[in-house]
């Protein structure tokens, strides 16, 4: 008999404090940790490992919006209290400005009966100033495949995106939203954003649910707000290409453990510089799009949604967004609404 089961014997210790004598110090809470992805060598392992490829089957083309429901909806729905509506696009740029390439060219002919316009864009609405839905399969590719294995060759082949194109989100995208405010980080962002470059982590995600009281669940999206437009209001535009802030490749732990159908930012989601080598290019976009199946939501203006939050004092709204039905597109620019 051991020297701490004879001392409850001997009515000594009781058997309370006996579990902790004989547990040990493996016993005790560790802090939780997550993996990281800090070398290419990771991020290609985490490519693997977080792959949703073959979930919903082979031909697949919603990848983790699958996971928005009927039920998903109807939860959404009953987050509707004030009846406020507030858009989360940005206006769309009609000239040239230094933080992203192309704009919008707007003619108009005017007769006493009315008058009508002529929109174009002068270059892709991808980049980093149009709000706009990037669709799973075809926008963004690894090692030459994009979500469930279609290949480039494919899209090259079809002029466009064969399968998964925006097309398969023309039904609209109806579900809960929890909008992340990283300005309310300790130390981030005191004066209303966080700096170009700061990096959104896993961990940060879990401090904010407690700062706001809010839990993500399966099929939300998750919506980060750095305070982009409002720094370039303030201080003007900057170069995007000199850094932005945004998710840390790690996040896309959090989405899949999650089961988070699409994210958005304010930026193009994706902290810059990466910290990862210029071969992996965009992680969070690939990890997302590529892997899991996460349609992702880029360059939208989430400063009004973020003052009315912080009014609410209520990070969870139901959030709606439909894509332009382009047959083969790759994406899509949108005005998403939040509904409080």
């Amino acid at each position: 008999m051991t020297r701490a089961r004879r001392a409850v014997v001997s009515g000594l210790v009781s058997a309370p404090v006996l579990a902790l004598l004989l547990s040990g110090p493996t016993a005790r809470t560790a802090p939780a940790t997550h993996k990281t992805i800090t070398t290419e060598a990771e991020f290609h392992q985490a490519m693997k490992d977080l792959s949703n490829w073959g979930r919903w089957g082979q031909d697949d083309e919603l990848g983790a919006a699958n996971l928005i429901t009927p039920a998903k909806r109807r939860q959404a729905a009953a987050l509707v209290k004030e009846g406020i509506t507030v858009s989360l696009e940005h206006p769309i740029f009609q000239e040239e400005v230094i933080d992203g390439r192309g704009h919008l060219t707007r003619t108009v002919t005017a007769r006493p009966t009315g008058s009508s316009d002529v929109y174009a864009f002068t270059t892709t609405y991808h980049g980093t100033t149009i709000s706009h839905l990037d669709a799973i399969n075809c926008h963004m590719m690894d090692d030459g495949k994009g979500y469930n294995g279609r290949s480039w060759e494919d899209v090259q082949a079809a002029d466009g995106c064969p399968k998964g194109d925006i097309m398969a989100l023309k039904d609209g995208i109806f579900t809960r939203a929890v909008l992340f405010d990283a300005t309310l980080l300790p130390g981030k962002g005191p004066q209303g954003w966080i700096e170009p470059g700061a990096a959104i982590h896993y961990q940060d995600l879990e401090a904010l649910e407690k700062i706001e009281k809010v839990k993500v669940s399966e099929g939300d999206i998750i919506l980060l707000h750095t305070g982009r437009w409002k720094r370039r209001a303030t201080l003007g535009p900057w170069k995007t290409s000199e850094g932005v802030a945004g998710y840390h490749a790690d996040v896309a732990f959090f989405l899949k453990e999650r089961g988070v159908s699409f994210i958005g930012d304010d930026e193009f989601n994706d902290v810059s510089p990466t910290t990862l080598p210029p071969s992996v290019g965009l992680p969070i976009h690939k990890l997302a799009l590529v892997a899991l199946g996460v349609d992702i939501f880029d360059n939208l203006d989430l400063e009004r949604v973020s003052e009315t939050a912080k009014r609410l004092n209520r990070y969870e709204f139901l959030f709606s967004a439909a894509p332009l039905q382009v047959e083969k597109g790759t994406g899509s620019p949108l005005n998403p609404i939040a509904i409080f």
